[in-house]
């Protein structure tokens, strides 16, 4: 009984270090984390509409307007030209792939035209849902009208459509919801 005592009492005190040990990890790496994530994020938006130098959130009531009505959208972001002028919007949907919530970020200018989409976080299978983060796959976004949805071909894709991933139906068709999701945003922030 004594040695039932005494190893909990040393397994107490390993997990009590160890625990400490991960809050003060977690504590000192939090700031650069979320610095991190932010760089990435401005990258994409930045990749999405290459015409803007500066971008700015929706207002807090328009987002969530947004984000209720045009669900997966999550966030929403006005794009500006160096003079300060509305070039584009930016949204950020997270649709559900094969692996879970997909982050895709997509652009359209104030034309009507897809300029951009790039795939962010993703648990997606590698070497086949993954592959959505090639020029491949995400430049057949590049330059598609946003005045209707866009379509998903296993083969022989029209000009509204895109080229499936093969093997990745699934996850080209979240993509591609996210996508039309940000669309149907655009339209309404456009009053369209």
């Amino acid at each position: 009984m004594k040695d039932i005592f005494k190893t909990g009492i040393i397994l107490f005190i390993i997990c009590a270090v160890a625990a400490f040990a991960l809050a003060m990890t977690n504590e000192g790496t939090k700031d650069q984390i979320a610095l991190q994530r932010q760089l990435a994020n401005d990258a994409a938006k930045a990749a999405v509409l290459p015409s803007a130098s500066s971008f700015e959130d929706l207002d807090e009531a328009q987002n969530a307007e947004v984000s209720e009505k045009f669900a997966p959208v999550a966030e929403g972001y006005i794009g500006y030209d160096a003079d300060h002028n509305i070039v584009g919007y930016v949204f950020k949907s997270l649709p559900t792939g094969f692996g879970g919530a997909v982050e895709v970020v997509t652009g359209i200018d104030v034309e009507g035209t897809v300029t951009g989409m790039r795939m962010g976080n993703h648990q997606e299978t590698p070497g086949l849902g993954a592959r959505a983060k090639e020029p491949l796959f995400y430049e057949q976004y590049n330059g598609m009208s946003a005045s209707d949805h866009i379509g998903v071909a296993k083969s022989n894709p029209t000009e509204t459509d895109i080229q499936a991933i093969t093997g990745a139906t699934i996850s080209s068709a979240a993509i591609t919801s996210g996508v039309n999701a940000s669309i149907d945003a655009y339209h309404f922030i456009m009053g369209n």
